[in-house]
């Protein structure tokens, strides 16, 4: 039984790859117009289908969205009851249907071109009413479903989701679409934040830890304590860095130091520290974090000491 599960698996897998496989040979002059027309259009791309098509529609209007393109979905069922009124002069209506004859698809058909909007179709039948009355045909017809019945909706519908993926994108390199315009899209959750946020949105600079390099050790001690970063940056009366000190630095000084009566700041620092923009993107400071082994970084712009950035900002933001 177990190995009938897995060959039953591993069956359908099969069957549905080399449906989308068979996709290759469908990337024709045809999906070349119709991608071009989703580019140049003025409106919205209002997306269309029934039963599973119209699932796998909604989430091919989720991806154009993301990507900057406007979609809605309008369910085939729902149109002939008052939302085909949600198309406007400019969009262009894209149909999804394996067969292409659904009696939905039928009725709204001679409606959508009544109203002169184009129309391009996702079908796997080449020869149906839908692919014969749209303006572009993109052909996702496949030859056997994975379903043991050759019934469910399984390989159609698989390239159905498949070619929306390539339709979104091809509009993705036409539009420019990049990570910066991705993150306007995405602000939620831990992928917006690995995409718009930078150093200054975690940095710590209201009141951040600092002495001058004359500052004692015990001012240097109640400066790491009370900031509870681990750290005090060290600068001169204009503000610029001059090294770092880290409760590391002081356990090691201590370690070597028989008498720490006439200790400073100075005698303790570590030069040159690694220092990073505030304009940085946050998770590129965590490569820096991860290359050096170090838990806290020097904000820092043009010299200037602005703040510290501390490893666990980025972990508790969900960047790592």
């Amino acid at each position: 039984m177990n190995s009938s599960i897995i060959q039953t698996a591993q069956h359908t897998i099969a069957l549905e790859s080399a449906a989308i496989a068979g996709l290759h040979d469908f990337i024709d002059a045809s999906f070349q117009k119709a991608v071009i027309a989703l580019h140049e259009c003025k409106g919205r791309v209002i997306i269309s289908g029934i039963g599973k098509s119209a699932i796998v529609a909604q989430k091919i209007v989720a991806t154009l969205n993301s990507t900057g393109t406007p979609s809605l979905f309008m369910h085939a069922a729902d149109a002939i009851h008052g939302d085909l009124g949600m198309v406007q002069e400019g969009d262009v209506v894209l149909i999804l249907s394996k067969s292409g004859e659904s009696p939905e698809i039928k009725a709204i058909v001679p409606l959508i071109k009544n109203f002169n909007n184009l129309l391009i179709a996702i079908v796997g039948n080449t020869d149906s009413f839908l692919a014969l009355q749209a303006n572009l045909v993109i052909n996702t017809t496949v030859s056997i479903e994975a379903c043991p019945n050759n019934l469910a909706p399984t390989s159609s519908t698989t390239a159905q989701m498949v070619m929306g993926d390539a339709i979104a994108v091809c509009l993705m390199e036409l539009k420019g679409f990049g990570k910066e315009d991705f993150a306007r899209y995405h602000p939620g959750g831990n992928l917006g934040k690995r995409l718009y946020l930078k150093v200054k949105d975690l940095v710590f600079t209201e009141h951040p830890p600092k002495v001058l390099p004359t500052a004692t050790l015990k001012e240097v001690i109640v400066e790491i304590t009370e900031k509870r970063l681990g750290v005090t940056a060290v600068v001169d009366a204009s503000n610029t860095i001059i090294g770092i000190i880290t409760d590391g630095d002081l356990r090691r000084m201590l370690e070597r130091s028989d008498s720490v009566k006439d200790i400073t700041a100075q005698d303790i620092l570590t030069r040159n520290p690694k220092t990073i923009d505030p304009l940085i993107m946050a998770v590129d400071a965590l490569e820096i974090f991860a290359l050096y082994d170090i838990s806290q970084l020097i904000v820092a712009e043009n010299g200037k000491y602005l703040g510290i950035l501390h490893l666990h900002e980025l972990i508790k933001e969900g960047i790592s």
